[in-house]
């Protein structure tokens, strides 16, 4: 092998590892939270629901991700939310 291959191999190899090792990690969760109302007047209930998933180890930013949507008291919102969620992978 000459030096314009091995240092071909290496270099290719030293690009690839990173990949490979990403690749073996697993998915960061995602969870969608809908509520009917505004993050404003759900902030008690929203803090119950942080602390439940930091009880079960889960940090949102950390091992976890969030997508949050809000209907702002308009019902109609709803099926929109949802479907957005959908498409973002959370359901």
């Amino acid at each position: 092998m000459g030096r314009r291959e091995f240092i071909t191999l290496v270099g290719a190899t030293a690009v690839q590892l990173p990949l490979a090792a990403r690749a073996l990690q697993p998915a960061t969760p995602v969870i969608g939270f809908l509520h009917l109302s505004s993050r404003e007047t759900t902030h008690q209930n929203l803090t119950a629901f942080h602390q439940g998933l930091a009880d079960a180890g889960y940090f949102e930013g950390r091992n976890l991700a969030i997508e949050y949507r809000w209907a702002q008291d308009q019902n109609d919102r709803m099926a929109g939310l949802i479907g957005d969620l959908v498409r973002v992978g959370c359901l």
